[in-house]
């Protein structure tokens, strides 16, 4: 008898939009076209030397190839809670209240696996990006999600922007059977750029508490901001850690994407089955990786800054560089994107054949809005990970198609 071949967790997730782009731009570069692919948020710069050297000297010890400790070793958690101090002079304990995770994505995935079970809702803003949607979906969780696809009052754009967000918020924990059980958040926003201040947050625990849901943040882009603005953490607010975890990744700030080395901290609880789940799934990583992780948070914020300014200058050449063309995109405050409302005259078949122009007519490879959410839907976003010369040349393919 044949064994079935149907996989119901991995049945509920669809076909990778942005994937149709990419086959489309592997098509082409086979036919020797020079695409840039400003698609995926794939960090370009270089590991700062230190953290590297650290690694090769820590890789070199054969006490090190060993296993390692599933949730970091304790000099890299307590690393963790001292950079939280410093810069947001957050107390946290360091043997209860933080845990080295393989990335945001594999924490974020673990964590929902170990405190949820099937049926559970989970709040999710739309757009968003898809492992906040997709983490939840396959834990067997339903997803709600909420609408920001534009600024909401609190946030950095100005206090001028609708304020439906708390509402669609209060609906839903009205309306939604069973009630909603986590909100997963994430500012600076991946897609959307959005960069909210403290008294957002303080409203989103507010709103936890009197509602007895738990609230993850995604904080992977802290370190990206930009013209003085500065990402609050979700747990400088008062009463955070009775209902919130807060997730951060080297992969952006300190450019580790490949490391794949972040950490999670916040309510204990929370980072208790956290711990308890991944000491059945892995036995931590690398420990080197870990060494050179203490080292980077322990270390000099300069080349932090550095990489910052990078993304801030290709930032500008993008903006600017399409204004001039005739495509007006307000600057964004913060991550490694720009999310960009499709021109009118462009909009109408939309952001994945707009994207599919882009890639065959100005050889220029961005991401979908709709591969972000149904809210995502007429605007493309472009990954500031090529520098500054190619970057002006997408801009002149994109130019003869404007």
């Amino acid at each position: 008898m044949k064994a079935s071949g149907e996989f119901p967790r991995i049945s509920r997730l669809p076909p990778y939009i942005l994937g149709q782009v990419v086959a489309q731009m592997t098509q082409q570069r086979k036919k020797g076209d020079d695409i840039i692919n400003l698609g995926m948020g794939n960090p370009d710069l270089p590991t700062p030397p230190h953290i590297v050297n650290k690694l090769i000297e820590a890789a070199q010890k054969t006490k090190n190839h060993r296993y390692s400790v599933s949730r970091g070793i304790p000099k890299l958690r307590q690393a963790i809670c001292a950079w939280y101090k410093r810069r947001y002079n957050v107390d946290l304990d360091w043997d209860f209240e933080a845990i080295a995770v393989m990335g945001a994505k594999e924490g974020l995935s673990h964590l929902l696996l170990a405190a949820t079970q099937p049926g559970d809702v989970v709040l999710v803003p739309n757009p968003s990006y898809p492992i906040h949607i997709y983490a939840p979906v396959i834990a067997g969780c339903d997803i709600r999600g909420v609408r920001m696809d534009r600024p909401v009052a609190g946030t950095v754009q100005g206090e001028e922007g609708p304020n439906d967000f708390f509402p669609a918020l209060e609906r839903a924990v009205k309306t939604v059977i069973p009630k909603p059980k986590f909100l997963i958040l994430s500012f600076p926003s991946n897609p959307t750029t959005h960069v909210v201040d403290l008294c957002f947050f303080e409203k989103v625990v507010s709103f936890a508490r009197e509602h007895g849901i738990w609230v993850i943040h995604d904080l992977a882009y802290a370190d990206l901001t930009f013209d003085g603005v500065k990402a609050p953490s979700i747990l400088q607010v008062e009463g955070a850690k009775d209902v919130a975890v807060e997730l951060y990744s080297l992969s952006k700030g300190y450019s580790m994407p490949g490391w794949r080395v972040g950490f999670l901290c916040g309510n204990r609880e929370l980072v208790g089955a956290l711990t308890k789940i991944k000491s059945y799934f892995d036995y931590g990583m690398f420990q080197p990786v870990q060494i050179a992780a203490t080292v980077a948070l322990n270390g000099p914020e300069d080349c932090v800054k550095q990489i910052c300014d990078t993304y801030r200058k290709r930032r500008d050449v993008l903006c600017e560089g399409l204004s001039g063309a005739g495509w007006t995109i307000e600057k964004p405050k913060g991550t490694m994107f720009v999310w960009a409302k499709i021109p009118d005259k462009f909009s109408s078949p939309g952001s994945l054949e707009f994207s599919k122009l882009l890639l065959s007519r100005a050889k220029v490879c961005v991401s979908p809005g709709i591969g972000f959410g149904e809210y995502g839907e007429g605007y493309v976003r472009f990954a500031l990970v090529e520098n500054e010369k190619r970057i002006k040349q997408a801009v002149k393919g994109i130019k003869k198609i404007l």
